[in-house]
């Protein structure tokens, strides 16, 4: 295990560097000139001048790109031109709220998709099954906007249920209060296309020859299912929540936009609108840090979820 996180490590690293050299020559070459943007229209030369030199845009090209890495693995980004709060500050309050929202999304999309994935796909082409594919083709097919402007007239304004925006510094009371409705309306729009896909991996196993083994053999229904597929079926399963973990500590922008949730993902979006360089690259670098970590995660999954599995 030493080993492979080792490899894994030393092939991981040319990666994050070349996602550094990539971040940073693209917002050289197509980001326009800091110094201009941070002085605004009505700053003098003599005053973008000085701001290039406290940017260190002075500087030859290579001596900035190793400026930029050392920010990397030092976590230190400066401050936000827009809130002159400091970057590292700013992920640390910021994320909290995100994880709070996008954790449970996530478990529950999971919890749930995979019993009725595995329920419609052992009555494959019955009225179930059809009803199941026909109801998440529709849910497919609506905007999520719709479901977030419904859902809060719905639940907020008419019913009264939970509060359409707010947030609280306690834990608790954003999970109880503040965070059911955006969840909620999250999992009704990811339970759709989770409920196709992962039905298609318990299809793909249900059609497998040690499956009709085991009903040969006189194993129950629900046996086989829970006992033979499922276990096989989850190596695509893991795969795909592997791919989602980056999105927890970035979040939904929607979400966080039209609930007011002060997370990393509505930060994200005012630093886009206010062309918040340091924030920008932050959270682009370090997502591509997230991603590579998640393929790690998810390589140990499949070894703990099947002995068979080698790492090499």
């Amino acid at each position: 295990m030493g080993a492979y996180l080792f490899r894994r490590a030393m092939q991981t690293l040319p990666t994050l560097l070349g996602v550094i050299a990539l971040v940073f020559l693209l917002f050289r070459a197509f980001g326009g000139d800091p110094a201009e943007i941070l002085g605004g229209l009505n700053a003098t030369p003599e005053q973008v001048a000085q701001i290039r030199v406290q940017l260190g845009l002075d500087r030859p090209v290579p001596e900035q790109l190793w400026l930029f890495v050392r920010q990397v693995f030092t976590f230190d980004w400066g401050r936000s031109w827009a809130t002159r709060e400091p970057v590292a500050e700013l992920f640390a309050s910021r994320l909290p709220a995100t994880l709070t929202v996008m954790v449970p999304i996530l478990v529950l999309e999971s919890l749930l998709a995979l019993p009725i994935a595995l329920g419609v796909a052992r009555w494959r082409g019955s009225l179930t099954d059809r009803v199941v594919m026909v109801s998440t083709t529709v849910a497919l097919s609506i905007s999520f906007l719709v479901y977030v402007i419904v859902g809060q007239w719905l639940f907020g304004f008419r019913l009264g249920w939970f509060p359409v925006q707010g947030w609280d510094e306690s834990l608790w009371t954003n999970l109880v209060r503040y965070a059911p409705l955006p969840v909620l309306l999250a999992v009704l729009v990811g339970l759709s296309p989770q409920t196709r896909l992962y039905r298609s991996f318990m299809l793909d196993e249900i059609d497998q020859d040690y499956v009709r083994t085991a009903r040969a053999k006189g194993l129950s229904e629900a046996r086989v299912l829970l006992r033979h597929v499922l276990p096989n079926a989850l190596i695509p399963v893991v795969t795909h929540i592997g791919v989602q973990l980056p999105s927890l500590f970035v979040g939904s922008f929607l979400i966080e936009v039209f609930f007011s949730i002060p997370g990393l993902g509505r930060e994200v979006m005012l630093a886009v609108n206010r062309s918040d360089y340091p924030v920008i690259q932050a959270v682009t670098v370090y997502l591509a840090a997230i991603t590579m970590a998640a393929n790690v995660l998810t390589d140990l999954a499949y070894r703990w979820l099947d002995p068979r599995v080698e790492l090499r």
